[in-house]
């Protein structure tokens, strides 16, 4: 295999890895593309592949810095005399007056060199973007280049604050390449492969619901709607296989006897035409809030596939909090927030506690449930050594047509420390549900028809 194959096939690999779906077609394509474009302009070539591997704006995030990787600027070191510091930020300050791109992505390459490596080994151990930034400190630059820019052009009609803002946005490109070149750099070291495993950030519906960030959680709300016209689309197809019925074996044998026995045409059973009833019940502290809130704005999207929708948020007290999702015009980004503030979901303490919350939502809202409804259960099942109150669980399994625990920890820590995962899990059918795309495969899977 050539080195360009190898690349090609590189690529593709770490794409797929990252849940990027390509087939064999479109890898052919790409090569074809990297045939067809060469290596003289790097970002046509990046922009040839990625119409060819891509199936939507949302993978550009990933596709970037994996491309990075197999096809970089370049090899090694910069090859220049290490600067100092001194003069470093002189000659980013022109560059980033300037708006000079390519300056700027030379720059970083001296930066990583000179200021980012770390350990004992000749050259380096390895290559650190924040220690790069630590040491440059690009973003105090921002008085110096206004200024240069004024100096050139009088800020060429910007405003003191969007010139501040464009300025912003100028470091924030150059911290982008520093972080490229000394993923570069580390992937010489340690093999690209390793480092497009792990050193990229997963797609939005791959990232783990209790590790992700406020960026990264108003990345995934913005996947809600797209989600749930795919979630209602298969929801129609498994409803209209389902009204078809199954075979009522006693009247197709009867039919039969007018062709000799042989049951010619299949009798079926007619479904009674009614939507059913779904009930949550959701943990919105702190360590599932980012989870629970994602749910229910998912759930809220699919509100006409049910005849009756009802959303119960607790923390260690239970309240309903259906209204409060405003069905078509709740505010994604203040969900949980108006949830908190408006809800009781308290008593004496802040920590969560699933056997009162339970118990509460029996007692109050058993009337809730019935053999129509459904219920999903979101949370950890961490009850912070409080009793789980299995009764309560007993109680709603038995009420309900179907009981469901969506729990956002890796199943491997279930029972460890304070968690009565196993416990509830004897007595409902308990998911692990860690990300976004594993979140639609369930409630595409589980929801009633």
């Amino acid at each position: 295999m050539s080195g360009v194959e190898e690349r090609v096939t590189g690529l593709v690999g770490a794409l797929r890895a990252h849940g990027v779906r390509i087939g064999t077609g479109e890898t052919v394509d790409a090569a074809l593309a990297v045939e067809a474009l060469g290596f003289a302009d790097r970002d046509l070539l990046r922009e040839g592949l990625a119409a060819t591997l891509l199936h939507g704006p949302g993978q550009r995030a990933v596709f970037d810095p994996v491309f990075d990787l197999y096809f970089p600027r370049g090899v090694g070191g910069p090859g220049t005399e290490q600067a100092g510091r001194d003069e470093l930020r002189d000659r980013l300050a022109e560059a980033l007056a300037a708006d000079d791109r390519s300056l700027m992505a030379g720059l970083a390459a001296e930066a990583v060199d000179g200021m980012g490596g770390y350990g004992n080994a000749p050259g380096s151990d390895g290559w650190s973007a924040y220690q790069t930034l630590d040491r440059l400190r690009p973003q105090t630059l921002l008085a110096r280049v206004r200024a240069d820019i004024r100096g050139r052009d009088g800020g060429a009609g910007f405003a003191d604050r969007l010139l501040d803002d464009e300025i912003r946005r100028r470091i924030e490109a150059f911290r982008q390449l520093v972080a490229v070149e000394a993923r570069r750099r580390v992937a010489e070291l340690r093999g690209r492969d390793e480092i497009a495993r792990r050193a990229v950030a997963p797609t939005a519906d791959r990232l783990d619901f209790l590790y992700a960030g406020r960026d990264q959680l108003a990345e995934l709300r913005r996947t809600v709607q797209p989600l749930a016209r795919k979630l209602a689309t298969r929801l129609a197809a498994r409803r209209r296989r389902a009204a078809r019925g199954t075979i009522d074996l006693r009247r197709t044998v009867r039919s039969s006897l007018s062709t000799g026995g042989v049951p010619m045409r299949p009798v079926l059973r007619r479904r009674r035409p009614a939507r059913p009833e779904l009930v949550l019940l959701c943990d919105v502290s702190g360590s599932v809030s980012g989870f629970s809130d994602f749910t229910m704005l998912l759930v809220q999207a699919l509100h006409d596939q049910f005849s009756k929708v009802r959303v119960f948020a607790f923390v260690n007290r239970l309240d309903e909090v259906t209204g409060l999702l405003d069905h078509g015009r709740a505010d994604p980004e203040g969900l949980g927030a108006r949830i908190r503030a408006e809800a009781t979901l308290t008593g004496w303490h802040g920590s969560s506690d699933y056997g009162v919350a339970l118990g509460e939502f029996t007692e109050r809202y058993g009337a809730a449930v019935g053999p129509r409804t459904t219920v999903f259960v979101l949370g950890d099942a961490r009850t912070n050594m409080s009793d789980p109150n299995l009764p309560a669980v007993r109680e709603l399994a038995r009420s309900a047509r179907r009981v469901y625990w969506l729990n956002p920890e890796p199943r491997a820590q279930w029972g460890t420390g304070d968690s009565a995962a196993p416990a509830y899990a004897e007595l409902v059918e308990m998911h692990e549900c860690r990300t976004a795309r594993q979140l639609g495969a369930l409630i595409g899977r589980l929801l009633p028809v």
